[in-house]
């Protein structure tokens, strides 16, 4: 059975704003939605653990509704693992779920980035939607290279930030660090669902992608 890393964001604002924020719950609960049909099993960390800021918990689509309310999610995102604490070679799959939050921790953090790299230049399957991907940002290979240099990547993007009227208050414009540090970016029109798979690595743009980035995920996994 395999087994999932979800690295989740301690950071509960929206940049330096009082603005709620953190992991946008749609995007972790639909991801595991797919990883529990497939009967893989799944532990939340994050860098300082304890309790895991979400926002996004409104929204009742059949899925993210029934995940919150799930007995062992509640208490893993209650109490998520600290990362440092971790054996990340235990996993066979990370996963970054994402939400505005991340740009403010792991988008920079080198320690839960060391241990990433280890683990994908051990094969494992590496996964990450909507802003998801800026946990990808700080990870460097043995090699000295980032791990992004030659890799095909998407993400939550600048017309997306416009709708959602974040782009004043976010610490940096993701679309743009990715454009600027992968082999390529690509989207699509705001909104759609839209998948990148380049060898183990799955990169969705937004939300409404979370699903199918699972799906890739456990078709890599098996």
């Amino acid at each position: 059975m395999a087994k999932i890393l979800i690295i989740v964001t301690n950071h509960a604002t929206l940049g330096t704003t009082e603005e709620k924020n953190g992991t946008y719950a749609p995007e972790i609960t639909h991801a595991i939605a797919v990883f529990e049909k497939a009967g893989a099993s799944y532990q939340i960390a994050s860098i300082q653990g304890g309790a895991a800021p979400l926002y996004g918990e409104d929204i009742e689509d059949g899925v993210n509704d029934v995940v919150l309310a799930n007995e062992a999610f509640k208490a893993q995102i209650a109490n998520t693992a600290v990362a440092s604490d971790i054996d990340f070679a235990e996993f066979d799959a990370i996963f970054y779920p994402g939400g505005f939050g991340l740009l403010s921790d792991l988008a920079e953090n080198a320690d839960v980035a060391a241990k990433v790299a280890a683990e994908w230049e051990a094969g494992k399957v590496l996964g990450a939607v909507c802003h998801g991907p800026a946990g990808l940002l700080p990870i460097t290979l043995s090699n000295g290279e980032k791990l992004i240099a030659d890799k095909h990547v998407t993400c939550f993007t600048r017309e997306e930030e416009i709708d959602f009227g974040t782009l004043p208050n976010i610490p940096f414009l993701l679309e743009e660090s990715l454009a600027r540090n992968a082999g390529i970016y690509s989207k699509v029109a705001p909104w759609k669902e839209y998948v990148i798979t380049d060898g183990k690595l799955v990169t969705g743009q937004n939300p409404a992608s979370a699903h199918a980035v699972g799906e890739q995920m456990m078709a890599l996994l098996n």
